[in-house]
């Protein structure tokens, strides 16, 4: 197993762990779905894990994220991307 907390955006105290991980999946998936987001945009449940308030359903969902990114199944991305923990809101978009 590797130690999430190791994972992380140097230079900064913040955007480290098992959080970072997982909001970089759903900004990679955001960018697989054609909406390519900067590095310190957070939506959805992104803030609550950062801040320690998720749990496993959120590691769940994480987990199918990863799994969809992973694969080349454009129909799998866009339903997920549909959901509101995962989409970016209307606001974010210029």
């Amino acid at each position: 197993m590797v130690d999430g907390q190791k994972f992380g955006v140097a230079g900064v105290d913040f955007a480290w762990g098992p959080a970072e991980i997982s909001g970089n999946a759903v900004r990679d998936l955001a960018a697989l779905c054609k909406r390519e987001m900067p590095n310190w945009d957070e939506w959805g449940r992104m803030t609550a894990a950062y801040e320690g308030k998720t749990g496993p359903d959120y590691d769940q969902l994480i987990d199918e994220v990863a799994a969809a990114c992973s694969k080349d199944d454009p129909l799998t991305l866009t339903r997920l991307f549909a959901k509101d923990d995962l989409a970016v809101p209307h606001h974010m978009i210029g």
